[in-house]
């Protein structure tokens, strides 16, 4: 063969590996990321952010099991004093101390969903009717101390979600937040 011949006939060699393997349909496992699954809910959009302004510091790391280490919720950029807002319309079960910070609890009408955030120093009594967007406390000055909040001495507000007793992302179910959902395409566009 001569040289002239040799590179191209070379290089289709070097790449034969590359094409049989993108010649061979990829199959994901079953439960694999990026995966659909049919059993597992798609939260419908409840929540506004407790803030007026959200930018997320810390996103969720839900454990596997409920006993291991993870962050379960996400903390939002603030400042102390900054109004904290009903995420939706519900009631206020917990308004108090854990573990020395200010938490107020809302439970949703209608659910069984809760949202808890910290720390916040409530401006509304255990028991009161909230309406999404009622300002409900303010960012306690805790928020900046190094022992008790998440992000000191920045200061953030920790806003969790739970269903029963499953931590979930609030984010997920608040408005412009959550998951990404692809509309199918109208059978007369080409």
């Amino acid at each position: 063969m001569t040289s002239r011949l040799l590179s191209p006939v070379l290089a289709l060699l070097a790449c034969a590996p590359l094409l049989c393997a993108a010649a061979i349909p990829a199959t994901a496992p079953s439960g694999a990321a990026g995966s659909v699954r049919a059993d597992v809910e798609t939260p419908t959009p409840l929540l506004a952010s407790p803030l007026v302004r959200t930018t997320v510091v810390h996103g969720v790391d839900l454990p596997d099991d409920p006993w291991l280490p993870g962050h379960r919720g996400v903390d939002l950029a603030t400042s102390v004093g900054a109004s904290v807002r009903a995420p939706a319309d519900g009631t206020v079960t917990f308004s108090g101390d854990v573990a020395g910070r200010p938490v107020v609890v809302v439970t949703l009408d209608s659910t069984n969903l809760r949202t808890t955030l910290e720390p916040v120093v409530a401006t509304v009594d255990r028991g009161s009717r909230v309406h999404t967007g009622q300002e409900i406390g303010v960012v306690s000055d805790a928020a900046v101390t190094p022992s008790m909040g998440h992000c000191a001495p920045a200061a953030c507000l920790h806003w969790g979600l739970k269903r029963d007793e499953e931590y979930l992302d609030p984010l997920d179910w608040t408005v412009g937040w959550g998951p990404i959902r692809l509309k199918p395409m109208p059978a007369d566009v080409s």
